[in-house]
Order: C-alpha cells, then sequence, then structure tokens
C-alpha cells in the first residue's frame, strides 16, 4: 500500500508540472522533505492516480471513474484533466475543457485545488484554455486577447504561451503563401534535379518533410517517418523530403545516413536551393517539420511531425488516411 510520503511527493511533482508550464522552463526536480511514512487512505491514493495517469485516456477516464466513488472534487478532477492533455500536448483536448473551466470560474476555491497556488494561476489558466480554443477555431483576434489577459494575471506564464503565439502568427503568414511546384531541386542521392510539380502528378496532395542527419530527432525518428511516407504514398499523397542546409558535409552526410539504413526509402529526397530557398519562404526554423500543400501550393498545415492538427489536415485532405502504428522500440 502507497504511504502519504507518496501522496506528499506526486502532489509537489504535479505543482512542479504546473509550475514548469507556468514558466515555460525544463522541469527540474528540488530535494523533496521525507514526510513521516504513514499509509494512504483510498481517497488519497485515487488522487493520486489521477494526478499521475499519463498512459492513455482510457486509463484515465478509468482512474476518474474511481475517484469520483471516492469523492475526489471536480476541481481536482478537472485539474488532472488538464495535465494529462498538456503533458500530451493535446491542444483540441485542452481547447473541448473550456466549458468546464468556465463552469467553474466563478466558483473557484484556493483551497479545492490540488496544483494552483494562487487565484491568479488559476485565472490565468483559464484564459490560456480560452486562447487555445481561439487558436483551435482560427479566431486571431479571440486569441490575442486571452493570451494577452492571462499573461496579465502571470506575467511568468510568457515562456509557456510563446509557442502558441508562434503557432498563430505561423497559421497567419500561411494564408498567403502559394509553392511554386515547378521549380527544380537537386536530389540528394544523385546529381539530378527534379520539380515538386512531377512528383506530385495527380495526387491529391504533397507532403515536405524537413529533416537533417545533424538532427538526433531526425535519426531517431527516421524509421518512423519510413512508415508514414509508405502510408501516406498509399493513400494517393506524394512525400518529399528536403534537406534544408546546403553544404557538401551535410549532403554527404544526409547521402550516408540514407544509404545505411539498407532499407527501401520511400518517397523524393531533395536538397533546397541557395537561392530563394522553400525552408525560409515556409519557415521552417527547426526539424523535424512537415508542410502539407495542396495539389495548388496552398499550404495546409506547418509544423512538427507528431502535432495532432498534422493528422486532421490529412484526414480532412482524405478521410480513409489514418495514423499508421509506430514502432514499439
Amino acid at each position: 500500500m502507497r504511504s502519504s510520503k507518496s501522496l506528499h511527493n506526486n502532489l509537489m511533482v504535479m505543482r512542479n508540472v504546473l509550475t514548469a508550464f507556468l514558466l515555460g522552463t525544463p522541469l527540474l526536480f528540488a530535494q523533496l522533505e521525507e514526510p513521516v511514512e504513514t499509509p494512504l487512505t483510498p481517497k488519497e491514493d485515487a488522487l493520486e492516480q489521477i494526478l499521475s495517469e499519463r498512459e492513455s485516456q482510457e486509463a484515465l477516464d478509468k482512474t476518474i471513474v474511481e475517484a469520483r466513488k471516492l469523492g475526489i472534487s471536480d476541481q481536482a478532477i478537472l485539474e488532472a484533466r488538464f495535465l494529462f492533455h498538456v503533458d500530451r500536448a493535446e491542444d483540441a483536448e485542452i481547447a473541448a475543457l473550456l466549458p468546464k473551466f468556465l463552469e467553474r470560474e466563478e466558483k473557484f476555491e484556493l483551497s479545492d485545488s490540488e496544483i494552483f497556488g494562487s487565484v491568479d494561476d488559476w485565472q490565468a489558466v483559464v484564459e490560456y484554455v480560452r486562447a487555445i480554443a481561439a487558436m483551435q477555431k482560427g479566431d486571431k483576434d479571440a486569441f490575442k486577447h486571452h493570451i494577452t489577459e492571462a499573461f496579465w494575471l502571470s506575467p511568468r506564464q510568457g515562456a509557456a504561451f510563446a509557442p502558441h503565439i508562434d503557432r498563430m502568427r505561423l497559421m497567419d503568414a500561411m494564408k498567403a503563401v502559394r509553392v511554386d511546384l515547378e521549380k527544380l531541386y537537386p536530389n540528394t542521392l544523385d546529381d539530378e534535379s527534379t520539380s515538386l510539380e512531377s512528383i506530385l502528378g495527380d495526387r491529391k496532395g504533397l507532403l515536405l518533410h524537413f529533416w537533417s542527419p545533424w538532427s538526433r530527432e531526425c535519426e531517431a525518428t527516421l524509421p518512423d517517418f519510413f512508415l508514414t511516407a509508405e502510408h501516406l504514398a498509399e493513400e494517393g499523397v506524394a512525400v518529399i523530403s528536403v534537406l534544408p542546409e546546403t553544404s557538401a558535409k551535410v549532403k554527404t552526410d544526409a547521402k550516408a545516413m540514407l544509404v545505411s539504413t539498407e532499407k527501401k526509402i520511400p518517397g523524393a529526397w531533395i536538397v533546397d536551393t541557395k537561392k530563394a530557398p522553400i525552408s525560409n519562404k515556409l519557415r521552417i526554423q527547426n526539424v523535424p517539420a512537415v508542410v502539407l500543400l495542396s495539389p495548388e501550393g496552398e499550404v495546409l498545415y506547418n509544423g512538427h511531425p507528431t502535432n495532432e492538427d498534422f493528422w486532421k489536415a490529412l484526414e480532412k485532405l482524405s478521410p480513409e488516411i489514418k495514423r499508421p502504428e509506430m514502432r514499439d522500440d
């Protein structure tokens, strides 16, 4: 049976998680005091379970059902759901929590909270959830209003809000972008050149995958990308991997990495141009990144490949497209 020490430590961890979110800083666990070792009550155990569950939505829902039976408050359950989706970077699910946050906004009592240290932190997170909901709808004005209100309530949250502000600005900028599909690019594996248009053909859309052999994340996720590329090819989406850097060294390393896989390399692989690079046009600042284009060169998605919005954009392009199962290792 777990002890009150375990509950104390986990509540401290949850508050650290929230603090790291509010501050936008890496989570560094402080040395925790060693409380007296006493067994947890069933209610304390249930509270610990809902605040620490991260396996899946189904697992969280199951722990919440048991927690309700033991009298865990609606406030604690809402906080558990919020932390669950924040940790998993699930913006759509965070936005879906807005009605619950609004329902509790006026009747919030700090004494009922398990993770908030002040009323301002609570109100700031309510505004944050409002901002995420506005971003999901593409409502720029509402997003700016609510993110500003959240910042006013708790200025220390600035770093946590920055990625969402960047995301909204990028989405807004991409509305005016049209990619030149006829432009020629050198291939990564040989000296030939090709155009995006020739690879797109009569397919439903075109996925640009920006990568680098010098990125540990790109190297680690390359097998998963191969699975995704093969799946999309089967569903009528052309896939092109773009090397943003143009130095001889990076091109040599890129070719060596691809050859070393000893597997069939899906899609086309090209190197960006020094003059008017497409990576600049699409504001690619980090890799891996993916950009989904319509057959007319319009940007349908621009961001990280693990973002749920990427797969939603693909499903809009073709309802048959579903996220494939990734490797277990």
